[in-house]
């Protein structure tokens, strides 16, 4: 297939290149674009292209150097060690320390007046969290039901909190309370929300924590994309191409179908009446006769907005979920089925930034871990401006001269608009308030994320919201057929928010694009079984043979 230049700004243009070939189109180079195309080349398949919208690949993986620092802008750990792939790929290429150096991690909890909070009491509540948590899981695990109006996991922790609290004299409720608070700040940067009022009580235990804990890679998350890029040869990896239209029904838009039959739709989903006159596909690609001497064979158009054109039998796509939201209604021709684009709006799609702090010496105590921020809860009511930077709810050290603080939801989208010097300024006043120092120095060097700004992502992870299930994402996982007949589909879905029990996570992205790489891998016909019994000449002499009593 021939290319050129990749267009730097993405843009629209206008040219006359011809339109390029291939069997298969991925749309993004996020890990599930990268483990789709590495699955087809272990399965012998290399008739594909990758259009990435940006200059660089890894989509929610990313890493900046300055000045020999490394800061992780995106993923951050491996969740999980058994069962999970990516850990076996970092294991695989040598990414991972064998033996795993557990530093002790001490934290001081600090009110707004600098007072800090015995560690006794920040143990209890973190121990009472826990169990209240674990309570939520259980209610997708065991299916019985909550209490009568109480739907998302904020309104049941807000009930065991409020319960809990009972108990104590009012002057010992508040330290408590503000403890509690911090844990459901933190909680939102986990789950990806605004805030837990937003997490469908009953789904919450949907998500599958497999066991090993949360690993960090020596070379940082990103070094994980080198073994998956370094199989892909350059001339089938575009970047700068974002996509401007999938266009899955090319040469069909005049196909009907009769309601009078039992069979499925185009978009796989089965109706109750659907007999389709149309012919079988073959290869993978539907044969339609305009004429008893003219044959026409449908592709999936993609058009990139620098006015490229692709045709492929199959496209992947790997397009965010956040992205979704935003331009499904019009990214595809014929548009998605209502049932796709209503799951799509009833899951969230959350945005959790950091904020890294770079100082030219230290100054917290060399055994210092954290600082957690105890804030009043906050008043949705107060303007964001006033309010964004109480959603961060401590800082962590990385280095003894690098911080990094957690921000979701609303507040993070306001604390993305602004420079880089206010938000340094805020940061320093919060940290000088909780520690009740005046002399904390002021980093020379903030930089921060803005993932909902980001065109290509509008968002971090995905959560299950109050309505929403696991079948929401397995109906945006559902691929897309140009005809019923059609053994393979025209559009394969795949990225975290199309896993049911790994959302949010980058496994759950790579398994869901090598399962969407093997859909397509699957030979269209299957191979021929020769059934050869030792001594026999026939079936039916074998068949005698056989002593049914």
């Amino acid at each position: 297939m021939s290319d050129g230049k990749a267009d730097d700004t993405g843009g629209d243009g206008n040219n006359s290149e011809p339109v390029h070939t291939c069997k298969i189109i991925i749309v993004g180079a996020g890990m599930a674009g990268l483990s789709a195309a590495n699955h087809l080349l272990k399965n012998n398949i290399d008739d594909f292209v990758i259009l990435e919208g940006r200059n660089r690949v890894g989509g929610r993986i990313i890493a900046i150097n300055i000045d020999g620092r490394r800061m992780e802008l995106g993923a951050n750990w491996i969740h999980g060690i058994l069962g999970n792939p990516i850990y076996e790929l970092a294991s695989a290429h040598g990414l991972v320390d064998i033996i795993q150096e557990n530093k002790p991690h001490s934290v001081v909890a600090t009110l707004p007046d600098g007072r800090r909070v015995p560690f006794s009491i920040l143990q209890e509540i973190y121990d009472a969290y826990f169990w209240f948590f674990r309570r939520c899981e259980e209610y997708f695990l065991c299916k019985y039901l909550p209490p009568d109006g109480i739907e998302s996991v904020g309104a049941h922790l807000k009930l065991e909190i409020s319960i809990y609290l009972d108990q104590f004299p009012e002057h010992e409720r508040h330290i408590r309370n503000l403890i509690f608070n911090y844990l459901l700040n933190r909680e939102t940067c986990i789950s990806g929300c605004n805030t837990m009022d937003e997490i469908d009580l009953m789904e919450i235990g949907s998500y599958t924590e497999l066991p090993g804990g949360n690993v960090v890679l020596p070379g940082g998350y990103s070094s994980i994309l080198g073994p998956l890029t370094k199989n892909i040869p350059d001339e089938k990896l575009l970047k700068g191409h974002p996509v401007k239209s999938i266009r899955w029904r090319v040469g069909l838009d005049s196909c009907s179908t009769t309601d009078s039959g039992l069979g499925e739709d185009l978009t796989g989903k089965p109706t109750q009446n659907a007999e389709v006159h149309l012919p079988e596909c073959k290869s993978g690609t539907t044969s339609l006769s305009t004429s008893p001497s003219r044959k026409i064979r449908p592709k999936v158009e993609v058009i990139c907005k620098n006015g490229k054109k692709y045709l492929a039998d199959h496209v992947i796509c790997t397009i965010p979920l956040g992205v979704l939201k935003e331009s499904g209604k019009t990214l595809f021709d014929p548009p998605l089925p209502d049932y796709k684009m209503d799951s799509i709006n009833r899951l969230c799609f959350g945005v959790v930034d950091k904020i890294y702090l770079e100082y030219e010496r230290p100054f917290l105590n060399p055994d210092l871990s954290e600082v957690l921020c105890l804030w009043d809860p906050i008043d949705p009511k107060t303007p964001v401006s006033e309010r964004w930077f109480k959603k961060i709810y401590s800082f962590s050290k990385v280095t003894d001269t690098l911080l990094l603080a957690w921000i979701s939801g609303e507040e993070a989208k306001y604390m993305e608009t602004l420079p880089f010097d206010v938000v340094s300024e805020k940061c320093t006043e919060i940290l000088r308030q909780f520690l009740n120092d005046p002399f904390i120095p002021k980093p020379k060097r903030c930089i921060n994320t803005t993932w909902w700004s980001q065109p290509y992502t509008r968002g971090s992870y995905t959560a299950i919201g109050v309505g929403a299930s696991q079948v929401d994402i397995t109906n945006i996982a559902h691929p897309l057929y140009m005809q019923p007949t059609c053994s393979k589909p025209a559009v394969v879905f795949a990225g975290e928010h199309c896993h049911p029990s790994f959302y949010s996570t980058v496994h759950g992205a790579y398994l869901s694009g090598r399962e969407g790489a093997q859909i397509l891998c699957v030979p269209d016909s299957p191979p021929e079984v020769v059934l050869d019994v030792e001594g026999t000449a026939d079936l039916s002499s074998w068949l005698q043979g056989i002593a049914l009593s």
